[in-house]
């Protein structure tokens, strides 16, 4: 089961709002910064629900090639909130929401560009 992940960014504070926005939409909070002083690296910040960071973003140079990341949804609504709020904090269209039957039947996505070009996914799956 995997605990956390996360992406490494350009820009930090660009990409700590658009993660804001976008993932706001679906219930995820920012929930924790240090800053580099304090990880002894780099500045990184922690977004989650109930008080429980597992995406994390970190300052540096961007992941090559860009990382795709889903975060599963409990409705096909979530997806569309979260793709609108994702384009909205200027990420880019990488696929609108819409059913994906060629992955599974009831597989429902949406997925954005954040702005270093990492894929970033609201998923709903239905019985």
């Amino acid at each position: 089961m995997i605990d956390h992940t996360g992406v490494t960014v350009s820009d930090f504070e660009r990409s700590k709002a658009f993660y804001q926005k976008a993932l706001g939409a679906i219930g995820y909070e920012l929930l924790a910064i240090f800053p580099a002083s304090v990880t002894g690296r780099t500045d990184v910040a922690g977004f989650g629900e109930d008080g429980k960071p597992d995406f994390w973003i970190y300052k540096g140079e961007p992941n090559q090639p860009p990382v795709h990341v889903a975060f599963r949804v409990a409705s096909t609504q979530l997806v569309r909130a979260f793709h609108e709020a994702a384009l909205a904090a200027g990420g880019r269209d990488n696929g609108p929401p819409g059913p994906r039957s060629h992955y599974h039947a009831g597989y429902y996505g949406g997925f954005v560009l954040d702005p270093d070009g990492h894929n970033i996914e609201a998923v709903f799956h239905s019985a």
